[in-house]
């Protein structure tokens, strides 16, 4: 069951709960449906998570709290899922991004060296922002939507194989008797 392999890396919801980020939600973290594994709370947790990695803001995980309280979507994954988008690979993934968008704006694309001090962000983001904005827009849109998609497959495709071995196994059991 998918819900089995998901329960396995997920922190305690206790723990999340009590995140001194996350109490700016009050008692809206308490509700239960944020904390249920079924294929709809999952899914659209990936969708929330991987749109909000790609939204190029500080606080990536809060706006994904944000988006999947009132949705009553899984808030573990979701705010999970923006880690995504680190120190690490952000460079790649925003680069990639605003590739993106100044295809999609039929832009040329500039060779960019990113630093990160004010002097850039005030002389290269405000020549780049339109095609770095709209890609992240559209890759996060694409993401959001395709995983959702792979998710219900997934978790319908997985219950539909257990349906099948167990009436596999309740067959073998009345010609066994």
């Amino acid at each position: 069951m998918p819900k089995k392999i998901i329960k396995r890396f997920l922190p305690n919801h206790k723990k999340i709960r009590e995140h001194k980020h996350l109490q700016i939600f009050g008692k809206l973290i308490h509700d239960p449906n944020l904390w249920h594994l079924n294929r709809r709370s999952v899914s659209g947790a990936f969708s929330v998570g991987l749109f909000a990695a790609f939204v190029p803001v500080p606080f990536q995980m809060i706006l994904a709290a944000a988006v999947a309280i009132p949705l009553r979507v899984n808030l573990p994954i979701s705010v999970a899922l923006v880690w995504i988008t680190n120190p690490l690979t952000m460079p790649a993934i925003f680069y990639g991004s605003y590739k993106v968008g100044a295809w999609v704006l039929d832009t040329p694309v500039r060779e960019i060296e990113f630093e990160l001090t004010v002097e850039w962000l005030m002389t290269q983001l405000g020549d780049i922002w339109g095609p770095f904005l709209l890609g992240c827009f559209l890759v996060g849109l694409t993401l959001a939507i395709v995983s959702n998609l792979l998710i219900r497959w997934f978790w319908r495709s997985h219950v539909l194989k257990g349906w099948k071995e167990r009436r596999r196994r309740r067959k073998e059991k009345r010609q066994n008797c």
